[in-house]
């Protein structure tokens, strides 16, 4: 599927927290003031309802509200993006529509999560999306979460197609990143290409990487911008610091012990946006375990290493 306009995402662009109050329900005022303060950090896109986003815990109707907030506060600012993330391909259908609504630039979706597929059928999978929207779709590769690894025959047969513009790599396997740049690169570039390894940015920009969805960009959005901004001028000595001093920082997400992937990471973040001031509260997603205090302690212990708190009052 082909579209006559196709917004370019690459550079920074951070999956956006989504912030909930104390009973659970979205904070949109919360919200809002986050959007506004990632665009004023100069990041050049926003990633709404992916895994940082706490989307799988998630209504259709919080989505569709999540998305239509961050859309509003972009305000045509940067470019959104917004993950419609489903069990198979007419639920995700449904979702992407409702979330085109919202006024996003593009859609985002991983391979069917709970039917057992052949790549035959996960192709027909990205088909049928694509088919239903009338923006350009993305692949969410995040095995993961997915348990599948989205193949270079694949995303390269789906390109050549113009059913995917982009695919957003977060399976933390550097060799088949690699591979795909090169074989994206040969193909004349069809495919936009996002890294979520956010820990060694530098090293992909190097390899080759469009841009970067780092949820540590709800805590450090500046940093991340700083970081992308020196590989653009080749200056890697530069890069290399930043992404050193941004790494140093996402040591907050190994402080909780003993809980889930979801509460360790998005709990960690959360702690740490509460801190600077960025959300109202660090509530998680319901049944999600809460960071408890000791780790949150440590938590701003960190930020204050770096000096990434609020001056006191």
């Amino acid at each position: 599927m082909s579209h006559a306009t196709t917004a370019r995402f690459s550079g920074v662009i951070p999956p956006v927290a989504t912030p909930l109050k104390l009973d659970g329900s979205i904070d949109h005022g919360s919200l809002e003031r986050l959007v506004d303060h990632l665009v004023s950090a100069g990041v050049d896109g926003l990633f709404a309802l992916g895994s940082t986003g706490e989307t799988a815990y998630l209504t259709d109707a919080q989505r569709v509200s999540v998305s239509r907030t961050i859309v509003d506060a972009a305000s045509g600012r940067v470019p959104v993006i917004s993950g419609a993330i489903e069990l198979t391909s007419v639920r995700t259908s449904e979702v992407a529509r409702m979330l085109c609504a919202t006024g996003v630039d593009a859609i985002v979706t991983t391979a069917p999560l709970y039917a057992i597929n052949s790549v035959t059928e996960v192709a027909a999978h990205f088909r049928a999306v694509a088919a239903a929207i009338d923006v350009p779709l993305w692949a969410y590769d995040v095995p993961v979460r997915v348990h599948a690894k989205l193949g270079l025959d694949l995303l390269m047969q789906l390109a050549t197609e113009g059913v995917l513009h982009g695919v957003k790599d977060s399976s933390g396997d550097d060799i088949a990143f690699r591979r795909l740049v090169a074989a994206n690169a040969a193909a004349g570039r069809p495919l936009q290409l996002l890294t979520g390894h956010e820990v060694v940015v530098d090293a992909m920009a190097l390899a080759g990487a469009d841009g970067v969805v780092p949820g540590l960009a709800n805590v450090d959005a500046a940093g991340y911008v700083r970081l992308w901004d020196a590989t653009t001028r080749g200056d890697w000595e530069t890069a290399r610091a930043e992404q050193e001093r941004l790494n140093q920082l996402f040591e907050i997400v190994f402080q909780p012990v003993g809980l889930s992937g979801d509460a360790t990471g998005v709990g960690a973040f959360k702690a740490a946006m509460k801190a600077q001031g960025l959300i109202a509260t660090a509530t998680v997603a319901n049944t999600v375990e809460a960071v408890d205090a000791d780790a949150v302690e440590r938590i701003t212990a960190i930020l204050r290493s770096l000096e990434m708190l609020p001056a006191a009052s």
